[in-house]
C-alpha cells in the first residue's frame, strides 16, 4: 500500500486539516468495509439527505442508530431465534453488522424510520448564523467640500 505524506498540505494551508484527516481515514486499511448491508444516500433537498439501509430480516429492536464523534453508526444484532429451525436454503442474511458514515460539520440526524425492510435515516445540514454569508454595506467617506468661491463668514471676522 502506498503511504502519502500530508505534511506539506498542513504547512501550506489553514483550516484544511479535516480534509487531510479524512484522506488518511479513507486510505487506511485498518477496517475493510464489506458490501453488507447495501445502502443508498440521496439528497432530498438543498440541505437535507436520506440514508436508506436494506435491513431485511431485522426487527426494530434488533437495530441501533447512534451518533458519536462526528460519525453515524448503524448496527444490528439479530437474536438467535432461528437455532431450532432447519433451513434448506438461507438466502436472507441476518448476520450482525456495523456500518459507519462520517458526518460533515453541522449535519445532524433528524429521524429514523424502519419500514418494509428498509431503515431510512434523515439528516439535515444546519449552518449556524455566524457562518452564513452576510452582506456588508460599504460606507461612503464623509467628505466636506467647500466651494472655492464661497468664503466662510465666521473665519473672516
Amino acid at each position: 500500500m502506498r503511504q502519502f505524506d500530508f505534511a506539506p498540505l498542513y504547512r501550506a494551508t489553514v483550516g484544511f486539516d479535516q480534509i487531510a484527516e479524512m484522506m488518511d481515514r479513507v486510505l487506511s486499511t485498518e477496517t475493510p468495509q464489506t458490501g453488507y448491508p447495501p445502502y443508498n444516500i440521496e439528497k432530498t433537498d438543498n440541505d437535507a439527505y436520506r440514508i436508506s439501509v436494506a435491513v431485511a430480516g431485522f426487527a426494530e429492536d434488533d437495530l441501533m442508530v447512534e451518533v458519536k464523534e462526528k460519525a453515524l453508526v448503524v448496527s444490528a444484532r439479530k437474536a438467535d431465534d432461528d437455532a431450532e429451525k432447519a433451513f434448506l436454503h438461507r438466502g436472507i442474511a441476518t448476520r450482525a453488522f456495523e456500518r459507519r458514515f462520517h458526518l460533515a460539520d453541522h449535519v445532524r440526524v433528524t429521524g429514523a424510520l424502519h419500514e418494509n425492510g428498509m431503515l431510512h435515516i434523515d439528516l439535515e445540514r444546519e449552518i449556524p448564523e455566524a457562518l452564513k454569508p452576510r452582506r456588508i454595506d460599504i460606507a461612503k467617506p464623509a467628505t466636506k467640500q467647500i466651494e472655492k468661491d464661497v468664503v466662510d463668514a465666521a473665519a473672516v471676522n
